[in-house]
């Protein structure tokens, strides 16, 4: 368990487990706007080329109920595999509260712990950069689309291997 946050909520944080993906389902589908990124879960959960077990990471209260996700799946940068960070959500009754930052920091030690790297994410660079993540154009890597650069970071879990460059190859349930 880790504490967080001003209240010091507990989370429990752990990888998905079967019973657990119509929570994971509805923890995204209560997050977006859109059900676009809760189907997207499950259509990554159905590519084997994509889907890494272990790597689907929940963050419970105390009572149980799932209030954060994680996910990391495969992608390719140039020819070399990495993982790609997305989505992250937090339903919205528990945001702010740590639950995110758990889930996501587990995510990436798992990540880690599986001899994983690089890591890919788009989003908010100051959110993002608390886990260090840089611009990933630091590496020579670009997106398969526009993004202003400072929205799309890397992490690099091992510094012992080299870190590919090119263009990102998301897994084809992100239609990109």
């Amino acid at each position: 368990s880790q504490q967080n946050g001003p209240r010091m909520t507990i989370w429990t944080v752990r990888p998905e487990s079967p019973e657990d993906i119509p929570a994971v389902h509805a923890v995204n589908a209560a997050a977006f706007d859109t059900p676009a990124e809760a189907d997207l879960v499950d259509a990554l959960r159905a590519d084997p080329e994509a889907w890494i077990d272990g790597l689907s990471l929940v963050a419970a209260a105390s009572d149980g109920t799932v209030v954060a996700h994680a996910l990391l799946t495969r992608c390719h940068i140039g020819g070399g595999p990495a993982l790609a960070l997305a989505p992250c959500a937090v339903l919205p009754g528990h945001q702010r509260r740590g639950a995110g930052s758990a889930v996501v920091r587990a995510a990436l030690e798992a990540a880690r712990e599986q001899g994983e790297s690089p890591v890919v994410v788009l989003g908010h660079p100051a959110y993002y950069r608390r886990f260090g993540f840089e611009p990933a154009s630091r590496w020579g890597i670009r997106a398969p689309f526009d993004v202003p650069d400072e929205a799309l970071m890397a992490l690099v879990l091992d510094s012992d291997r080299p870190v590919p460059r090119g263009v990102i190859r998301y897994a084809s349930p992100f239609g990109i």
